[in-house]
């Protein structure tokens, strides 16, 4: 449980604050009783897709093209699946583009009503599978 706490906790100060380093998030976090280490920081920031941007870490942002689909967020279920939600009836549609985009590291998509499951082939091509997926919705 501690770790979801710390994820919003993070999700909180990076709204909040400029934070430039991954040091001085473990500083923020130990000041509110949470007992971290650079390590787990940085699997945190890597889990909830915060980048760094001019200098300071920020929250990821979905691109123009997917709000068309409803395409609110992505977010990783283990180390060969990414689920991705989408407003209600446009799951399908959306899966459909992503399979349109010919995205290698994708093996199949299966869409629900307002959520699609993207198989990738491992956990080494994940992150780099996300990036793609907003990036398909840009053009």
């Amino acid at each position: 449980m501690q770790k979801d706490q710390r994820q919003r906790e993070i999700v909180n100060i990076v709204s909040a604050k400029r934070i430039k380093s991954q040091a001085a998030l473990v500083r923020q976090l130990r000041g509110r009783g949470f007992d971290v280490t650079q390590a787990s920081v940085s699997r945190d920031l890597d889990e909830l897709g915060v980048i760094k941007a001019g200098g300071q870490y920020t929250l990821p942002q979905s691109p123009k093209g997917a709000e068309v689909f409803g395409l609110s967020s992505l977010e990783t279920a283990g180390p060969n699946i990414i689920v991705a939600r989408c407003s209600p009836g446009l799951a399908s549609a959306a899966a459909v583009r992503i399979d349109a985009a010919g995205i290698d590291e994708i093996a199949g998509t299966i869409a629900g009503d307002d959520t699609i499951f993207i198989a990738v082939r491992d956990e080494k091509v994940q992150k780099a599978a996300i990036k793609k997926i907003w990036e398909s919705f840009n053009g």
